[in-house]
């Protein structure tokens, strides 16, 4: 498949990025397809919709192409020990290395000869492929007696965040909501708890480095990249 178009968004690594789209709604990015694809009339009708789905490809966590696929993995929410299988989990490592997120489509514009989709509450990381998109029908997408497996056991509460005034001003303004609820979804891995740790997320060209103490996320410091 050839990518259509590709993301642009602050995330320059996985760290950090929502395990799930929509979890973030503060979250923007755009979707700048390439020039092939960039024809108006393939988008008419697509500003009537709220929503739209984006299958694309885990190219920075895709399988190596010497390595056999696992028919079990170890979510990361279930502590990293247990394993489930495969297509009963949303694991980059799959057989093909296909993603689906859900997103709130803000805006559809043109820029330099190219349709730039804005696009919020994504779970995709800056340069990752995209191959296709769908309008979200909610007639058909929307299913609310759907059960929800062992994810049920694993529903993430929001951590609260402390970051002193002085750290959050070396921030621009318009960062301060979006990193304030990517650190209270606990970026951490599931099985990683060690008090003493510093971690770090990799934002808009700065550095974010912070603790977590039970429910509390500390910012430490922040460092212009």
């Amino acid at each position: 498949m050839t990518p259509i178009a590709y993301m642009h968004m602050p995330f320059a690594t996985k760290f950090g990025i929502p395990r799930q789209s929509g979890l973030v709604k503060e979250l923007r990015g755009e979707i700048i397809m390439e020039q092939a694809f960039s024809r108006a009339e393939a988008f008419r009708g697509l500003e009537q919709f709220s929503h739209i789905w984006l299958i694309w490809d885990f190219s920075e966590a895709a399988l190596p192409k010497d390595k056999e696929w696992s028919p079990t993995v170890r979510p990361p929410r279930l502590g990293g020990n247990q394993r489930m299988g495969v297509f009963a989990t949303r694991s980059p490592f799959r057989p093909n290395s296909i993603g689906l997120s859900c997103v709130r489509l803000e805006s559809i514009s043109q820029r330099e000869g190219r349709i730039v989709l804005s696009v919020s509450g994504i779970d995709l990381m800056d340069g990752t492929p995209i191959y296709d998109i769908k309008p979200y029908i909610p007639l058909a997408d929307c299913h609310p007696e759907a059960t929800e497996g062992y994810t049920a056991e694993t529903k993430q509460h929001l951590l609260q965040v402390d970051i002193a005034p002085d750290l959050l001003a070396q921030l621009p303004a318009s960062y301060h909501n979006t990193v304030m609820a990517i650190l209270a979804q606990d970026p951490r891995p599931g099985y990683s708890d060690d008090a003493a740790r510093i971690y770090g997320i990799a934002y808009g060209g700065y550095d974010i480095r912070f603790t977590v103490e039970g429910d509390m996320v500390t910012v430490c410091e922040i460092v212009k990249a």
